[in-house]
This record gives structure tokens, C-alpha cells and sequence, in this order.
């Protein structure tokens, strides 16, 4: 019989349910400033690549009708 000493078999039967943990407060940091995180390191790659590799205004970077013609100038057929 492979019994571990000091246990009973009445002992081994009643164990306690795992308990389940909590979220921490860096899970929910992380949750919200990864993508915030991205989305700023995506509208700075824009900028620098419009004014600073471009040499065109800022302004014109949030025009919708300036990434409406980039996006017609890389898709054309």
C-alpha cells in the first residue's frame, strides 16, 4: 500500500477547493495601457512620417482627406 505517512484516509478525501485568484490591479493596468500604448506609438509613427520625413504641416496629418489619398495612392489599380 502507498500511503503518504501521517495521513488518514478521512483526511485525504476532505481537502479544501483550491482558491481562485483575484485580479490584480497590473492586470487591469495592463488591459488598458498596452492598446493605449499602441495606438500612440501608432499615430506618432504617422506624424513622424507625414512632418518629419514628409516636410508637410502638422495640420494637414489630421485631415481624414489626407489619409484618404494615401491610402488611394497605395491601393490604386
Amino acid at each position: 500500500m502507498s500511503r503518504e505517512k501521517g495521513k488518514k484516509p478521512e483526511e485525504e478525501q476532505q481537502q479544501l477547493p483550491v482558491k481562485r485568484r483575484g485580479i490584480s490591479a497590473w492586470t487591469i493596468i495592463q488591459w488598458f495601457l498596452i492598446p493605449l500604448l499602441l495606438v500612440a506609438a501608432l499615430g506618432g509613427g504617422l506624424v513622424a512620417g507625414y512632418v518629419i520625413l514628409g516636410k508637410r504641416e502638422f495640420s494637414d496629418v489630421l485631415l481624414w482627406s489626407t489619409w484618404k489619398h494615401v491610402y488611394d495612392l497605395v491601393f490604386a489599380p
